[in-house]
């Protein structure tokens, strides 16, 4: 079964995958585009407001973010969306963006308003962001240092 690009495995189905590295899965863990300015704000905001820890990081770049990506059959060059891996199950575009919005609280909360459009619909708003990402926000030349006072949520 696919939702937004990414095969919907069994709960914790990387667990049983060689190919992905073991990694602490007791909190949930988002992976993102290390390069892309937007990604890269979105996920310093989200680690600052984020202060009971319920995240942890991973650069799609690294080899955890690399296999995840594989595993969920995935582009690993395009980063077409970021993966939100929580509770074992994996989470792409506005699914994820509404499931970290809804942890979030506060305003976050709004853009949640995004479940009444159809998937369809969500798809093609997000996929319109996600390929123009580097041209409107930008992208650097090598993954982006976490802020120290979240460092150590980073998985390399």
């Amino acid at each position: 079964m696919w939702r937004d690009g990414l095969i919907q495995a069994p709960p914790y189905s990387y667990r049983n995958d060689p190919a992905v590295p073991p990694f602490p899965d007791d909190k949930a863990l988002i992976v993102y585009d290390g390069v892309c300015v937007l990604c890269s704000t979105t996920m310093r905001t989200i680690a600052a407001r984020d202060t009971a820890g319920h995240y942890r990081f991973a650069s799609g770049q690294s080899a955890l973010g690399q296999a995840l990506f594989r595993h969920y059959r995935l582009d690993p060059e395009s980063f077409e969306t970021v993966l939100l891996i929580e509770h074992g199950l994996a989470y792409g575009k506005l699914d994820m963006v509404r499931r970290v919005a809804g942890q979030l609280g506060g305003a976050y909360r709004a853009l949640q308003v995004f479940a009444i459009l159809p998937s369809a619909v969500q798809d093609w708003c997000y996929d319109r962001i996600a390929k123009n990402r580097y041209r409107l926000f930008g992208r650097t030349d090598v993954c982006m240092l976490p802020d120290p006072s979240w460092r150590n949520r980073v998985i390399e």
